[in-house]
């Protein structure tokens, strides 16, 4: 029964799906007749990637998708480095140490990721020497590390605090109980909301078109301003990031489920 029910909840949310997709095609189609907009879909592969001769061409979308992917790759990996050491910070017994993470966050947090993109570019760049793409990636990692500082933060103070009393009595100090007990089950626990993370930053890393990087959001950009192809090319790179974006996001539910059963 319960798998019927299943079959029969799926059922309902793909015709619901197909519904809202078929609402938005027939709604574009009214839209563009009104203006009188010319689509011209069969143009925008040519811009994905082409054979020749069974030989893969990379098209300019494509190229910009290896560059939002290396960008996120890097911040990805920089922003839980910066997230994990801050929450240390907040939980250590060092009154420095506190403080400059809690101003790290209450900057970052309280002020917008475009606005931090050009402190970074346009003032601390020529300071000390930074390239558009270090500076892309420095901006994205600061300002995803500080949420995901939070998440560390809050997966490490779940653990009961009888973890820690265990621990010491069995002569482990503050490193070791971190890496060998704490952390491997905040992990665990927080491991859903951090992967939602990384879809946040897959989509904030679309803002390093505004400093010139050739992303797959800037390279739409040129494009467009090139065949005028605003609508094809913007939905186009719309789906290319659900295409990111979608699997992360199932991941995330049935990491959900997975350990809320398991824990």
């Amino acid at each position: 029964m319960h798998q019927g029910m299943k079959k029969k909840y799926n059922s309902a949310d793909i015709g619901k799906f197909i519904f809202v997709i078929g609402i938005i095609v027939y709604f574009m189609n009214r839209s563009s007749g009104n203006m009188g907009y010319n689509w011209q879909w069969y143009r925008i592969p040519q811009y994905i990637f082409t054979f020749d001769s069974g030989r893969f061409i990379p098209g300019l979308l494509f190229k910009g998708l290896g560059v939002t992917l290396q960008i996120t790759g890097i911040s990805l990996i920089l922003a839980f480095i910066f997230g994990l050491t801050t929450a240390f910070l907040r939980l250590s017994d060092s009154l420095i140490g506190r403080i400059t993470s809690r101003l790290y966050l209450e900057i970052i947090r309280n002020t917008p990721l475009l606005v931090q993109l050009f402190f970074i570019y346009f003032v601390l760049g020529p300071i000390l020497d930074l390239s558009r793409f270090t500076s892309a990636v420095l901006a994205l990692s600061l300002f995803e590390g500080a949420y995901a500082s939070e998440i560390f933060r809050a997966g490490i103070v779940s653990i009961h605090q009888g973890q820690w009393e265990a621990s010491y009595s069995l002569g482990l100090n503050t490193f070791q109980t971190y890496f060998h007990v704490i952390l491997p089950q905040a992990i665990r626990r927080i491991l859903p909301p951090l992967t939602s993370q990384a879809i946040s930053l897959i989509k904030d890393s679309a803002l390093v078109s505004t400093i010139a990087i050739y992303d797959l959001t800037m390279q739409g950009q040129a494009i467009i301003s090139e065949t005028f192809l605003t609508f094809e090319l913007w939905f186009t790179i719309a789906g290319i990031y659900l295409l990111i974006t979608i699997p992360l996001s199932l991941s995330v539910n049935l990491m959900e489920k997975y350990f809320r059963v398991d824990i």
